[in-house]
C-alpha cells in the first residue's frame, strides 16, 4: 500500500497490473533501435552506413506523419520492427476525458498503427496546448493526485478504444505506452514524480516508456542536485518509480538551449561547487557520457522485468553522428536483454479487458481545468506562481524566469521555422514600421483559442502570424497572406513521400 492525500493505493497484484503482464507478454523482444523522425535524417542512407559499420538496428521507432509516408517507411525497413511514437493525445487534460470516441487524433493514430503494425503507442505524459494556449515543445503535467487519476482515466479510455479498433495482422493491439516528460527548468505539483507514475499504473494497464536524459532534467531542474549526488537520485528514484512497467528505454542528447547560451554558461553551478549545464533535452546534440552511466544503473535493477526495446532518439541528428553513437550504443548493450530478468509466471489465460477504477468526477475535471489555466497563465509570464500546486515542497521554480522570458520566446519565434526566414517580406515591412518582431509573442500568448482540426504547431503559427500582421500593419496583410499560402503548399509537398528505397 501507498498512501497520497490520505487515499491508499494498492501497487502489486492488482487487475490493472495482471493485465499489464498479460499485454507485455505478448510483446517480442525488440532489441536495440532508433526513433527517427522520417524526415531527418534520410532513411534509406542511414540504414546503408549503419550496415556498412555493421550494426543495424533491430527496429525504428517513427514519429506522427502522414500515412503516405508511413507506408514508404515500411517498404522501407523490410522485416525490422516499427514502433510509433503518436502527437496529438494530450493525456494529461481533464478536458480530453469522455471525449476519445470521437476523436481524429486516436483515429489518425489507429491508422499510422496499423500502417506500421507497431506493438505499441508511445506518447510523452505532456501536452502542447494548454488551456487555450498552444505551445511547440511539451510541457509537463501537475504532478498531483488530480492530474495523476486523470492521466490514468484518458488511458485507460484510449486503451479501450485500440482494444476495440485497432487489431493488428497477429490478432493483438497495440499497447498503450506513457513516456515520463522531461523538465524544463522547472516542476509544479504536490506529488513526487515516481509517486504520480505509481498513481497511474495503478488505475491504469499501460506500460511506461523511461526515458534517461528526461530523469536527468528531473535530476537537475527539481532541485534535486542540491542536496544528492546523481547516482543517489537515481537509485532512490527508481525504488519508488514503477520500474516493472517499463516496456521501453529512451536515451537522447542534451544541450544548453539556443535562447541562452551566453547566460548558461556563465551560471548554474551546483551547491556542491561542481560545474552543472543548464542542459536541456535535445535530440540533435551528442549523447553525454553521464546518460550511458545512469542507464547501467538501470539497467542493473532487479524490478526492470518488462524490457522490450531500447532506443536512441535521432531525430534532426546528423548522419555520421548517429552511426557513431549507435555503434558504441550497440557494442556496449549487444546482450541488455539476455542479462534484464523477463517475468515468466504471465497470466497469459486472463481474460484482458482494461481495468477501470472510479472515474474522475466531473468536479475534479473542473478543479484541475483551474489548476491548468492558471499552469499555463505562470509559464508563459502573465501570472505568478502562487497555489498549492506551486508553494509545495515538490514544486521547484528557481529558474522559471528562463523557461518564461528566453525559452518561450525563442520557441514561438525560431522552432519549427524561423518567423524572419518565413515571412521575409512582411518582416522587412514591419521593420519598416518600426514593429519589433518580439511583438509577436505576447500577441501569441494574450488570450486562450480554441482549436480547430488537429495540433500542428507549424501550421498554426502560420495563421496566427498572419493575424498578428493584420492587427498591427493592415498593410502589409496581403504580403503575409501570399508568404502564408507559399509555407502551407511547401508544407504539404514535403509530406508527400518519394518513392521507397528498399534496404535488406
Amino acid at each position: 500500500m501507498f498512501a497520497v492525500d490520505g487515499m491508499e493505493y494498492t501497487r502489486m497484484g492488482s487487475r490493472s497490473h495482471k493485465e499489464f503482464l498479460c499485454r507485455a507478454g505478448r510483446i517480442p523482444i525488440h532489441g536495440l533501435g532508433l526513433s527517427v523522425d522520417i524526415h531527418s535524417p534520410d532513411l534509406p542512407s542511414l540504414l546503408r552506413s549503419l550496415q556498412a559499420r555493421q550494426v543495424p538496428p533491430a527496429y525504428f521507432e517513427v514519429f506522427y506523419t502522414e500515412p503516405a509516408a508511413l507506408r514508404v517507411v515500411r517498404e522501407q525497413i523490410g522485416q525490422r520492427f516499427l514502433a510509433y511514437h503518436g502527437e496529438g493525445l494530450w493525456i494529461t487534460q481533464p478536458e480530453m476525458v469522455g471525449s476519445w470516441a470521437d476523436r481524429q487524433e486516436l483515429d489518425d493514430a489507429i491508422t499510422h498503427l496499423q500502417i506500421l503494425q507497431s506493438a505499441w503507442l508511445n506518447h510523452e505524459c505532456a501536452t502542447k496546448y494548454l488551456a487555450g494556449y498552444s505551445y511547440g515543445t511539451y510541457l509537463p503535467p501537475l504532478y498531483t493526485r488530480a492530474a495523476a487519476e486523470t492521466v490514468a482515466e484518458n488511458a485507460w479510455q484510449i486503451q479501450t478504444l485500440l482494444d476495440e479498433r485497432c487489431a493488428l495482422a497477429n490478432g493483438s493491439t497495440p499497447l498503450l505506452l506513457v513516456e515520463m516528460p522531461p523538465l524544463t527548468y522547472f516542476v509544479a505539483g504536490t506529488l513526487p514524480i515516481p509517486v504520480f507514475f505509481r498513481l497511474l499504473t495503478q488505475r491504469a494497464p499501460c506500460g511506461l516508456v523511461l526515458d534517461v536524459g528526461h530523469l536527468w532534467t528531473v535530476f537537475r531542474y527539481s532541485g534535486a542536485y542540491r542536496t544528492s549526488s546523481l547516482e543517489a537520485f537515481v537509485r532512490l528514484f527508481l525504488d519508488e518509480f514503477p520500474l516493472d512497467r517499463v516496456v521501453e528505454i529512451h536515451v537522447a542528447g542534451l544541450a544548453i538551449h539556443e535562447s541562452h547560451m551566453d547566460a548558461a554558461s556563465a551560471q548554474a553551478r551546483s551547491a556542491y561547487g561542481g560545474p552543472l549545464s543548464a542542459w536541456t533535452d535535445a535530440h540533435a546534440a551528442p549523447i553525454p557520457p553521464v546518460l550511458f552511466d545512469m542507464l547501467d544503473q538501470i539497467l542493473s535493477h532487479p524490478r526492470l522485468t518488462s524490457l522490450k526495446g531500447m532506443a536512441l532518439e535521432v531525430d534532426m541528428k546528423s548522419e555520421e553522428l548517429i552511426v557513431e553513437e549507435f555503434s558504441g550504443f550497440s557494442q556496449r548493450y549487444s546482450n541488455v536483454f539476455e542479462r534484464v530478468t523477463v517475468k515468466k509466471d504471465l497470466p497469459s489465460e486472463l481474460e484482458i479487458h482494461p481495468t477501470r477504477e472510479e472515474a474522475v468526477s466531473p468536479s475534479e475535471q473542473q478543479g484541475l481545468g483551474v489548476l491548468y489555466d492558471r499552469y499555463a497563465r505562470v509559464v508563459a509570464g502573465r501570472a505568478e506562481p502562487v497555489g498549492t500546486e506551486w508553494d509545495h515542497g515538490q514544486a521547484c521554480f528557481d529558474e522559471l524566469d528562463l523557461y518564461r522570458f528566453s525559452y518561450l520566446p525563442y520557441e514561438i519565434l525560431h522552432w519549427g521555422g524561423k518567423v524572419s526566414d518565413m515571412f521575409p517580406e512582411s518582416c522587412q515591412g514591419l521593420m519598416a514600421l518600426h514593429v519589433p518582431l518580439a511583438e509577436f509573442v505576447p500577441f501569441w500568448f494574450r488570450e486562450p483559442r480554441s482549436l480547430s482540426g488537429t495540433y500542428d504547431f507549424f501550421l498554426l503559427k502560420v495563421e496566427r502570424f498572419v493575424e498578428f500582421v493584420r492587427e498591427v500593419a493592415p498593410t502589409l496583410e496581403a504580403i503575409a497572406e501570399r508568404e502564408a499560402e507559399g509555407l502551407r503548399q511547401g508544407y504539404r509537398a514535403a509530406n508527400i513521400p518519394h518513392g521507397a528505397v528498399q534496404v535488406h
